[in-house]
């Protein structure tokens, strides 16, 4: 009876053994099936256009790609499984090509076979030397592209027609190559459109008002002269507005539109040539942020690893710091390097949600708002090279997780509030203040009297400075905010939690 037994198990265990080999063949079959042979032929045929030179990639992290494509047969894999090289599971068409650092140097022609694959969805050819060629205007061939990316790529010229006519697409990165005019048109789905560094353009594309699902628009580093678009207040979900290091000048006046920028959180108008007070367009900004960001609680606390897939570049420290990537929730504005006058509203003191702040390098004056104390989530500030009066007031010792602190080189005067965080940044973000004393300045106050808590009637500046590193604790706690500035986001409520215990330590280390 068990010899019976055993052999029927194993007979049952042969069986099953067999139905996997016959599965997992099937499979390798399929997957060998899936590359179509003329798309493979094409890819190929791509490589061969172009040289494989280490020169033409600058990331730390570029290698060949195509090196890996080899011709299907002799124990070659599918092109499928090539890198870089992505298929359909159910039609085994190639859909998507990411190429980014891939070391490729040479002209791309609009006969190139890259134009022959019809089902391509997503195409990056990013961070490669492409030899000031021109985009082809063969780029229709792709009615399908929602993703086309090809920043640092070394390409001139005009961008084609064709562009404007994918209807299908979303993400656009024209960055840092040699394009002349623009784009003549913008795809009415557009999420995020980062143009290239141009040159002659003048005003912006009026078009722009047409993409109204465009969530992140990247301006910066062109030579646009034009006035401040009001009109793009109207872009219903528009949540990143960069403009800086153009020629964008004049007043920034009052929006007249329905829509005041509803859901924008990030807005660097720096270095640029802008002019007057801080515009009262902000108010409105500032309850729209408020309002959107409170909306977003519940979202960000459920997903907490979500990312928004653009790039940014934010002064941190007097220092412009890239970011590939910026975190739901993260909220700023920089108006730095213009020639902005007159006082600093108290109406900043609403923007409750920012997580950084850069107002310096204009032609600012009065005193330091005390509504600034309201930014509790604050983690950078710098009113920095200003022309601000009167004393450092007693509220901004209520902001707890800054990181970053510079209110150097004004007219501010008065003792530095003592037994806070305040005193525990570097000098250095105090001078050029003759009238300032108290910790960490080597000149000591005597006996004067610490700054009013009473609401003031000016307005202020703040900056950016490091922790002083003989103070090992402050210092650990500085350093997990400034980590969290310069990746842009608080990671959870815990890391929040965390903070502000460090911040309320690091005040009874100072009491005592």
């Amino acid at each position: 009876m068990g010899i019976h037994l055993s052999i029927r198990m194993l007979s049952k265990l042969l069986v099953l053994l067999l139905f996997h080999l016959v599965v997992a063949n099937f499979v390798d079959s399929l997957q060998q099936l899936s590359c179509h042979a003329e798309e493979s032929s094409a890819l190929l045929q791509f490589k061969e256009s172009f040289m494989i030179d280490k020169s033409a990639s600058s990331n730390d992290g570029a290698y060949p790609k195509v090196s890996s494509w080899k011709p299907v047969g002799g124990g070659n894999s599918s092109c499928c499984s090539w890198d870089g090289v992505e298929c359909d599971e159910m039609t085994g068409h190639v859909i998507g090509l990411n190429l980014s650092s891939s070391y490729l140097y040479g002209s791309l022609d609009s006969n190139s076979s890259l134009f022959s694959l019809v089902h391509l969805q997503r195409l990056s050819l990013s961070d490669n030397n492409f030899n000031y060629s021109q985009i082809p205007s063969s780029i229709r061939n792709f009615p399908g592209l929602t993703h086309l990316d090809l920043s640092w790529s070394f390409f001139s010229g005009q961008v084609p027609s064709e562009v404007s006519h994918l209807s299908k697409l979303t993400y656009l990165d024209l960055c840092c190559n040699v394009i002349e005019n623009g784009t003549p048109g913008h795809p009415d789905r557009l999420l995020k459109l980062q143009p290239s560094d141009m040159r002659s353009l003048g005003q912006l594309p009026r078009s722009l008002a047409n993409c109204v699902m465009l969530e992140y628009l990247v301006l910066s580093n062109n030579q646009f002269s034009d006035v401040f678009p009001i009109w793009l207040g109207t872009l219903p979900e528009l949540k990143l507005l960069t403009m800086r290091h153009n020629g964008f000048n004049g007043v920034i006046g009052q929006s007249r539109t329905n829509f005041d920028f509803p859901k924008l959180r990030i807005l660097d108008l720096s270095y640029n040539n802008f002019t007057g007070e801080i515009p009262p367009l902000f108010p409105d900004i500032a309850v729209n942020m408020s309002t959107y960001m409170q909306a977003q609680v519940h979202y960000a606390i459920i997903y907490v690893g979500r990312s928004v897939d653009y790039s940014i570049t934010l002064a941190i420290k007097g220092l412009d710091l890239y970011y590939s990537k910026v975190r739901e929730g993260f909220a700023a504005i920089d108006i730095s390097n213009n020639k902005f006058e007159g006082k600093i509203p108290k109406f900043i003191g609403n923007l409750k949600e920012l997580r950084s702040l850069n107002i310096s390098s204009n032609i600012l004056t009065g005193s330091i708002p005390s509504s600034l104390g309201n930014l509790r989530n604050l983690e950078s500030l710098d009113l920095s090279q200003n022309k601000l009066l009167g004393q450092i007031p007693q509220q901004l010792t209520q902001l707890s997780f800054l990181g970053t602190f510079n209110v150097s080189h004004n007219n501010l005067t008065g003792p530095i509030p003592q037994g806070t965080q305040l005193t525990s940044f570097n000098s250095t973000s105090y001078d050029g203040n003759l009238g300032l004393c108290g910790d960490p300045l080597p000149n000591k106050c005597g006996n004067q009297r610490p700054p009013s808590t009473k609401e003031d009637n000016g307005s202020g500046s703040i900056g950016m400075v490091e922790f002083d590193f003989k103070f090992v604790l402050a210092g650990i706690g500085s350093g997990c905010v400034l980590g969290v500035v310069l990746a842009d986001v608080l990671i959870t409520r815990r890391q929040e939690l965390f903070l502000r215990v460090v911040g309320m330590v690091r005040l009874i280390i100072w009491k005592r």
